[in-house]
């Protein structure tokens, strides 16, 4: 399984999500992990004002920050190569990144299309069949 590791700017709580305005992106992003959590994928999250040590000691991300500064937070870490900058994953990105199924982050599977065999080749068209 891969490895996904978030890291964000500096926030008043680890999930950024305390106060009267909670950021939406923020609430979706706790959702979507506290999901994948349930489902057995730990995804790491880093933020700036709680966990100061971790961007220092990773060299890529000490690096990218140094380069960039904390304007280019939220950085996606995917098996210790950065993936995305200065954004959070789409919820489909989390699904391609980490390989797991839709259902991981809380969203159905999309049904699949039913086959009607038995009027297969009868001459019919469109949805109406005279079989």
């Amino acid at each position: 399984m891969k490895t996904m590791k978030i890291y964000e700017p500096a926030m008043c709580c680890s999930t950024g999500l305390c106060g009267v305005g909670v950021d939406p992106e923020l609430l979706r992003i706790s959702t979507v992990l506290n999901t994948l959590e349930n489902n057995g994928v730990l995804v790491n999250r880093f933020n700036l004002s709680n966990d100061p040590q971790e961007f220092v000691t990773n060299k890529t991300i000490n690096n990218y920050v140094k380069e960039n500064g904390v304007d280019g937070l939220p950085v996606v870490v995917i098996d210790d190569e950065i993936a995305i900058t200065r954004r959070y994953p789409s919820n489909d990105e989390f699904v391609k990144l980490l390989n797991v199924p839709k259902s991981y982050i809380g969203e159905k599977p999309s049904p699949a299309k039913a086959t009607d065999n038995k009027n297969q080749g009868c001459g019919c068209s469109g949805g109406d069949c005279c079989c």
